[in-house]
C-alpha cells in the first residue's frame, strides 16, 4: 500500500480536493481533525498542552481553540513546541488507521508536510495550489476573521513555489470541473505507478 500526502496552503482547498478523492474510493485520513479529537481524548496530551499554553487552553474537556490559535499563531517557536507534542500521536494515530485499510493507496491530508520535515514519510506528495487572493477570500467566508489573521497563518506554511519543487503532483483548485479532471488524472497515475490496473 502507498501512502500519499495530501498538503497545501490556508485556502487552498485541500478539503475539497480530499473529498473527490473519497468520491474515487480513496480512504482519507484528515490530520487537523484527528489531532483536535486527539488532544481531547488523550490525557497525555491534555496534561503537555496545559504545560505548554496554560490550563486556559481547555474549557473544561472542550479545546478553547480560540485562545490557542491566538497564543501560537504570532509565536513561531511557541507553535513550534506545540507541534512536537501533538504531530508524533498523529502519526501514531495514522499508522494504526492506515493499517485497518486494504486500498492500494491511501491519503494523509496534512497542511504542513514540508514544515515539519514530513515529506520523507510519503510515497507520494500531493500539492493543492490556489492565488493568494482566492485563499484570502476563501478563508475569510469560512472562518469569519480579518486579512491579517490570516496572512499571519499563512507566515507560518512555506511558499507554494517552494512546496511546488517538493511535491509530485500540483493541483491548481479554482474551477471545481478543472479540479476534479485533476484528481481524477492524479488518482490513475498513482494506481498506474503502482502497478493497480483498477481500484
Amino acid at each position: 500500500m502507498k501512502i500519499v500526502a495530501l498538503t497545501g496552503g490556508i485556502g487552498s482547498g485541500k478539503t475539497t480536493v480530499a473529498k473527490m478523492f473519497k468520491d474515487l474510493g480513496v480512504p482519507v485520513y484528515n490530520s487537523d481533525n484527528e489531532a483536535k479529537a486527539l488532544m481531547v481524548s488523550s490525557k497525555e496530551l491534555r496534561k503537555a498542552i496545559k504545560a505548554l499554553l496554560g490550563a486556559e487552553a481547555y474549557n473544561g474537556k472542550t479545546l478553547n481553540r480560540e485562545y490557542i490559535a491566538k497564543k501560537v499563531f504570532g509565536d513561531k517557536g511557541l507553535l513550534g513546541q506545540l507541534n512536537k507534542i501533538v504531530h508524533p500521536a498523529v502519526r501514531e494515530d495514522f499508522l494504526r488507521w492506515a493499517a485497518k485499510q486494504s486500498t492500494p493507496y491511501v491519503i494523509q491530508e496534512s497542511a504542513i508536510v514540508f514544515e515539519n520535515g514530513q515529506q520523507d514519510f510519503y510515497d507520494k506528495i500531493i500539492l493543492v495550489t490556489a492565488p493568494e487572493e482566492v485563499r484570502l477570500a476563501r478563508v475569510m467566508e469560512r472562518d469569519k476573521v480579518s486579512k491579517s489573521e490570516i496572512r499571519a497563518r499563512m507566515g507560518n506554511q512555506l511558499n507554494d513555489t517552494v512546496k511546488i519543487g517538493l511535491s509530485d503532483y500540483v493541483i491548481e483548485n479554482i474551477s471545481l470541473n478543472e479540479t476534479r479532471s485533476k484528481v481524477n488524472e492524479t488518482h490513475k497515475r498513482i494506481l498506474g505507478q503502482g502497478g493497480f490496473e483498477q481500484f
